[in-house]
């Protein structure tokens, strides 16, 4: 018995040195250490739940932050993997996918990508409520990774990439303005052709 408590302990240790943590436990260190924050849903649970963990992990979450999160669509979806018995009991498979886009000073778009989580539970014809309780419980599961997900993509950020990203966003905004200049100009120099008038009868 002692020999393994021993074993158990000497484990933990080891595990803990090498920087192991249970997933949802601990914070997230950020580069990004101020973000304004937005969704469409502004009251949403997803937006609630992200701007709690954006300021346990020491971010200071404001509108103006040099750096902006915005939460563009969030969808969920679900279908039905498998029936049981008289089709009255299956499996439903629950998908939820996130989009969003980070942007950066000038409210220039700086990238834009998807997050995605799919769940697998049993809906029982036989027991409705239970089988209700079951798909709410898949559907904050789900929320909770999505929102940890979510912490990793902004934890893989560091000032440089965002830095090379905000230059390759100044020069595309650049470039777009200047052919829309040149475009505008050359429109204003091009002679605008008189309508014809027909001769008179």
């Amino acid at each position: 018995m002692i020999k393994r408590n021993l074993l158990v302990m000497g484990l933990a240790v080891l595990l803990s040195a090498c920087g192991f943590q249970l997933r949802g436990t601990g914070t997230t260190e950020l580069a990004l250490k101020e973000l304004d924050l937005s969704a469409r849903n502004a009251y949403g649970e997803t937006v609630t739940q992200l701007r709690q963990v954006l300021e346990s992990s020491g971010v200071k979450v404001y509108s103006g932050a040099a750096h902006k999160l915005v939460l563009t669509d969030e969808q969920e979806s679900q279908r039905i993997l498998s029936y049981a018995g008289a089709g009255r009991t299956g499996e439903y498979q629950m998908s939820m996918v996130l989009n969003y886009d980070i942007r950066g000073q000038g409210n220039l778009p700086l990238l834009s990508d998807k997050l995605e989580v799919q769940k697998v539970f049993i809906h029982d014809g036989n027991n409705l409520v239970g089988s209700d309780q079951e798909a709410n419980d898949a559907r904050k599961e789900m929320r909770r990774e999505l929102v940890q997900r979510m912490m990793l993509r902004l934890q893989q950020l560091t000032p440089t990439q965002l830095e090379q990203l905000q230059q390759t966003a100044d020069a595309r905004a650049k470039a777009e303005a200047d052919a829309l200049e040149a475009a505008q100009k050359a429109e204003a120099e091009t002679p605008r052709q008189s309508p014809i008038e027909l001769p008179q009868q």
